[in-house]
């Protein structure tokens, strides 16, 4: 009788897209880091706020537009707070909304770098012969589901490839071709590992 090991992977970028700017004193379009500062400027009841990028090449400066003319009675107290103190959640939170980021500055280089947070749901890997992964992301990523796959199983992607020319693997809902896309919330992975070499140690690193 077969046996499943069942485990969520947590998947948080570790490094925030940059946007692409161009730059006035380098003279050219340049990456821009995130500051984790804000700039809050009030004009009477009206509060504009900004989250200040900085020229990864000369620290030149430019502003990512949060709040614009926004009545400061329209923004909830916590909030205004949070902004006003550079609150590191508040700054990583804008900072990586790749989406909003992209409407203003067009292009935004995403890191493949991310940090996995692995949560054992059910099951021993000392006892289970399968793997089944239940995949949350937490922002956007440019990182192939195929290398977040080898890389915490400790594995080659040649052999992912593998178990799914043999109908070991399986994805939901974006099937085998999921391994060439970046990663997506919600992913659903299972691995058929039965008589697999190295199957203790794959599932072992599946949950560590």
């Amino acid at each position: 009788m077969s046996s499943t090991l069942r485990v969520r992977w947590t998947i948080a970028p570790a490094i925030a897209p940059r946007p692409f700017i161009n730059c006035n004193r380098c003279g050219g379009f340049r990456p821009y880091k995130c500051s984790e500062k804000f700039r809050v400027n009030a004009n009477g009841k009206r509060i504009d706020v900004w989250l200040i990028y900085r020229c990864v090449s000369c620290d030149n400066s430019w502003n990512f537009t949060i709040l614009e003319r926004q009545n400061r009675h329209d923004i909830e107290p916590a909030l205004l707070t949070a902004l006003e103190s550079n609150d590191p959640a508040i700054a990583r939170r804008f900072a990586f909304d790749a989406a909003a980021l992209r409407s203003r500055a067009g292009r935004v280089e995403g890191s493949p770098d991310a940090t996995v947070r692995k949560e054992l749901l059910e099951g021993e890997p000392g006892r289970a012969d399968a793997l089944a992964l239940d995949l949350r992301l937490k922002g956007t990523t440019p990182l192939r589901l195929g290398r977040l796959l080898a890389g915490e199983l400790g594995i080659s992607r040649s052999r992912l490839q593998a178990l799914d020319d043999r109908r070991r693997l399986t994805i939901e809902p974006d099937g085998a071709k999921a391994l060439r896309k970046p990663v997506r919330d919600g992913l659903a992975v299972r691995i058929d590992l039965a008589k697999e070499a190295g199957c203790r140690a794959i599932l072992s690193a599946a949950c560590r």
